[in-house]
This record gives structure tokens, sequence and C-alpha cells, in this order.
């Protein structure tokens, strides 16, 4: 009778785990070992006849702009039910594969073939683990990853050279393939780690690959890509990290909120895709394409606009553009929410005003008040980097990572239903206000502060010139961004979602100004009701009034309401803190930057832009 395999699912994990902590290139960090989320490569196999494809251009479009034109298809990532016995699951791989022994500390290799894998119970994932085999020729003891690293600002990773290193970049004297320990002497103020041959007797400690110090006693960087199996050429130097650090691993996403496009987008979306087809009337007036529009089957999907929109669309259209074109996702958004008659495609988007408008306690504060009672938030991944999160302003800054070994064809996808709160706010108003507070001291110190970031972030990285400036939002977005946390913080306690579960979004270009908190969590599509009956008159009025006076103290202050950014620090917050105003990172869009409760209500500063409550 064959001996039984060994079950090979590790763990489970969540599809928004795998856009934000977990995805293709990141190190998963199992209870007894360490997981390498592999490349599209290896997901094809597995997907290929199960899955769900995402209809949604603006999302698509973006992508491609990204990662290159043969993305053809956003997929769903699958979901396996419990019971489930196909092959449908994320692929992973042991990474580190040097592992250390905890009865012996041998360290060695899984090719060594002194460590066996052991899982033989499906249901209980968590329990997968390697083993020592035999151990002092007694019993088998768990192995465990040894936790070193090298990575470079090229994205690529590969193990620590434990044999390399403790011998100095010279083979082992007395043996083909030394004997390895690592003896972690657990030192709380620097590395103490021994790693000691046990052929030849040479030690060496790891504080001696740490700090700039260290860069010389580390090998050039092979280009290796774990999770596609592939090496490149590299000049990069390399970095020692440990498994679960911060900067392993960050990535790289692009999401939108299915809106049904208004006219003008419709009809521009149409004209791109039917570019070669407009062609046959692409010298031709808008009278005389009117009765070709009624009798060319060609321009049948333009039936429902005038020959002058689609000569006019067809003369602002520029081939190809869109491939290089930075598009604001955000602006169909604020059209379908602040459309005079409020869209509904009955699936995906359903928003409605309250007949009798704003309440009249809020209107110095806002113009409109949306409740989104439907809501789809579709989420595309399509990169990562390592060391240094990626720079929207700059995207030459930080190297995208793969994610396949050749151009990708199509990108894991998430989807996510909610509902959301819409507010805006007079863009006008507050115009006028941000250039009557321009000039002053805490505008000048956040701005500074900015310039000082991105210095501190390009460090001669890039060889040519930089704004340091491009990319400041402006101090109108300042005081969006510190109302929306005020409101999350407020709302959190009132529509039986935790803070961690909403999620905000600020629109403050041009003439735009306003604020939707969505819930964007998969459990019960996100639509239980909690937040859209918060948007009724009295509730709403109670919240922002809950949460205009709460800024007014801080448990931090006076600290926290006195506290401005200065040189050398780049804190890119002024009177804000955790008490008062920080949220969970899946909340913030912008990772609790550009916050300022001076901005927002009067902290004696005669800075704020909204009234007095009282």
């Amino acid at each position: 009778m064959a001996p039984k395999q060994p079950i090979r699912a590790v763990g489970s994990a969540r599809p928004s785990h795998l856009m934000f902590t977990g995805g293709i290139g990141a190190i998963v960090d199992l209870p007894n070992m360490a997981a390498l989320i592999g490349g599209l490569d290896d997901w094809e196999p597995h997907y290929r006849n199960d899955t769900r494809v995402v209809l949604e251009p603006r999302l698509l479009d973006e992508v491609r702009r990204k990662v290159g034109r043969k993305v053809g298809e956003l997929r769903l990532i699958p979901l396996s039910e419990e019971d489930d016995k196909t092959n449908i699951g994320v692929p992973a791989r042991p990474f580190p594969a040097w592992l250390r022994c905890t009865k012996c500390n041998r360290l060695d290799s899984i090719e060594s073939k002194n460590f066996t894998y052991v899982n033989d119970k499906r249901k209980r994932p968590d329990l997968a683990r390697f083993e020592h085999r035999n151990c002092g020729g007694k019993k088998d003891y768990k192995a465990v990853p040894a936790r070193f690293l090298l990575a470079c600002r090229a994205g690529h990773l590969d193990e620590f050279p434990y044999a390399w290193f403790v011998h100095r970049a010279a083979p082992c004297p007395k043996a083909e393939k030394p004997r390895l320990t690592m003896l972690d002497r657990a030192g709380n103020r620097a590395v103490n780690v021994l790693i000691k041959c046990e052929d030849c007797g040479s030690d060496r400690n790891l504080r001696d690959a740490m700090g700039e110090l260290g860069k010389a006693n580390l090998p050039g960087c092979r280009g290796r890509h774990p999770h596609l199996n592939t090496f490149d050429d590299c000049l990069e130097d390399l970095s020692p990290l440990i498994v679960g650090a911060s900067n392993l691993w960050f990535p790289q996403t692009a999401s939108v909120l299915s809106v049904p496009p208004d006219s003008a987008d419709k009809l521009a979306a149409l004209v791109a895709d039917h570019w070669e087809t407009l062609q046959m009337v692409a010298t031709l007036s808008a009278e005389q394409m009117a009765p070709l529009m009624r009798s060319l089957p060609q321009l049948k999907p333009f039936a429902e606009f005038e020959a002058a929109e689609l000569r006019a669309a067809m003369d602002a259209y520029t081939p190809g553009a869109q491939d290089t074109e930075r598009r604001d996702l955000l602006e169909p958004e604020w059209k379908a929410l602040t459309a005079k008659t409020l869209p509904d495609d009955g699936r995906n988007f359903t928003a409605v005003r309250d007949p009798e408008g704003v309440p009249e306690r809020l209107k110095p504060f806002f113009t409109d008040v949306v409740r989104a009672e439907r809501l789809r938030e579709v989420r595309a991944f399509y990169g990562f980097t390592r060391l240094d999160a990626p720079d929207p302003e700059q995207p030459d800054l930080v190297p995208t990572a793969p994610v396949s070994r050749h151009e990708p064809t199509w990108v894991p996808t998430s989807e996510v239903f909610g509902e959301g709160l819409f507010l805006r706010i007079d863009a006008d108003a507050l115009r006028q206000w941000t250039a009557k507070v321009e000039s002053s001291s805490a505008v000048q110190r956040l701005q500074s502060a900015w310039l000082k970031f991105r210095e501190n972030r390009h460090s001669n990285r890039l060889t040519g010139g930089f704004d340091p400036m491009a990319g400041w939002p402006g101090t109108g977005y300042v005081v969006l961004h510190t109302l929306s946390h005020l409101l999350i913080r407020s709302i959190a306690l009132e529509c039986g979602y935790n803070s961690a579960s909403l999620a905000e979004r600020i629109y403050s270009k041009g003439d735009q100004a306003g604020i939707l908190i969505y819930t964007a969590v998969p459990d019960a599509e996100g639509t239980l009701g909690g937040l859209v009956s918060l948007a009724e008159p009295n509730q709403l009025t109670r919240i922002v009034g809950k949460a205009l006076t709460g800024a007014e103290r801080c448990s931090g202050d006076p600290v926290c309401a006195d506290h401005l950014p200065a040189d050398p620090a780049d804190s890119l917050h002024g009177a804000a803190c955790h008490s008062c105003l920080f949220v969970s990172e899946t909340t913030c869009e912008r990772g609790n930057r550009f916050l300022d409760r001076r901005f927002v209500t009067d902290l004696g500063d005669d800075l704020a832009f909204f009234p007095s409550w009282a």
C-alpha cells in the first residue's frame, strides 16, 4: 500500500489579506513555518477553470497603464469551502528554506533532507510543520525558519548565505557541505546570533552583517525573485532583513467604486473602444454624420447620442493617450455622488438624498448629504516593492517587482460590497479659507515637513532632479481629511462597525470638496444599514456635533494641541495623535498623514475652517 501523501494546505487567508498583507512575493508568517506566495505563473494552473472575471473598465485601464496592455482580465480570487477537496488555493512555498532545529540548533536547508514536512490533518492547516527527524538519535523536534534574509531596492529577495558568511566568502576547508549551527542569544540591543561551522570550528556573529559597515561583509545581489524562480542582473546593494519586517513587502494596488458612468464618460469610453470603426466617418462634420448614425450598423453603439456629441468626443480623443495619461479614478465617483439626479444601476450603486436636503443645523458645514445604500469596491493587485514604499508622485523612485515571469494577461482582484455616507463641503468657501491661512506658521511648517519628507525619501536615488513639493495635497485636503477621521471615530461608536471596517475617500481636486465614509468589509456584504441610518437628519446632526466638539480637546493636550513638525523632523501632521485622530492603516488612505485639529476647530490659533458648534 502506497504511503499516504501529506496534506499540502498550510493555512487560510481572506482575499483582502492577499491585497494588503500577504500577496504575491510576500512572506506569510504561519504558526510553524514561513510561506512565500508564488507568482501568477503558479496561480494559473489552479485558477484556469475556476475564476470569475470582474468587468470594471476604469480599473482595467489603470492596471494596463501600470503593467502593460496585455492585461485583459481582472480575476476574482476564488474562495474555497471548508469541505472543498479541489486544488483551489494560493500557491506558496517554504521560504526562507533554511531551518533551525529547536532542540539541537542545527542549521540547514530543506533540500538537505534533514528536515521532514509533516501535515496529516486536512482541517488543521495550522499544524503543518517541519521536523528534525531523530534529533540526537532520539526523537523528532520541530524546526523553525532561520529568520534572516537579504533584499535589495530592486525588489529582489534571497536567502542569507550562512555558509558563505561564516567562512568569510571562502569554502569550508574540512567539508564540501559543512554542518552549521545557529545560536540565538536574544540580544536586546542589537543582533546577537552566532553561526558556527561544526566541521572546521569557524564562527561569526550576524551583527557583522548589519548596518552600513556590514554591507562589506555581504555578497552581491544575485537578482533573485524566489516567487518567480528567476534571476536577473542587479547592481543594487543588499540589506539584511528578518522574516516579518515591515519593509519586506509593500503592495501596489488600485481600487475604484463601481459607479454608473455619466453620459460624457460613457461616450468617451465608446469612442476609445470603437476608434478604428469611427475612421470611416473621421473627416465628416456633425451634420454629415447625423443620417449615417441612424443607417450604419457599425455606428449603432452611438445611437443614444447626438451627432454633435459624437463629433466633439472624437475631436477630444487622442489615440493611445490612455496608455500613458495618469487618470483621476475619483472623478467618475465624484460625478455620480454629486449628480442632480443620483444614478442607480440597481446592483452595484444605489444612492439617495433626503427630500428635505441638508439638516438646518448642518447647513453652515455641508452643502449636500448623500446616503450610498449600496456600493461595490473593486481592488486589483499589480505589483509590489521592497525596502521602501512606492511613491505615487515619483513612480521611478522605487522599482516595481514583477508578479509574473512574462507580461501578465490578468491580475488578481477582490471585491467588497458596502454602504456609505457622502458629505459635500462648499468648495468656494474652502478656497477662500485656504487663501486666508496659507501664510500662517502652521501651514508653512506642514509644507516644510512635506519638503523634508520628500528629500529624505529620495536620498539621491534618482540621477535627475525632482520637484520636492510635488504631491502636496493642499491645506484644503488637511481640513477634509481631519474631518473624515473625526467622523470615523464618532461613527464607529454608533453604527455597529468597528473603525477598522470603515474606509474613507477624500475628494479635493479642483472644484471637488467632499468626504465618503464607507464600509469595506466582506462579511454580510457590508450592507447591514448601520452606517446609512446615521444620515437621518437628527442622527447626522448629533454625530457631527459629537465629532466637532470632541476635536476641541485631547487627552494628549497640551502637547498634542501645540504640536507642529519642526526641522529635522518630517512628520506630516500637526495637532493629531492616537488619542484624537489616528485610525487604523486599512481605514486611512494616507497613512495617518495630513491631519491637524487646529484647521477644523479653534484651538486658539484662529485657523479653524468650521464655525463653532456651540
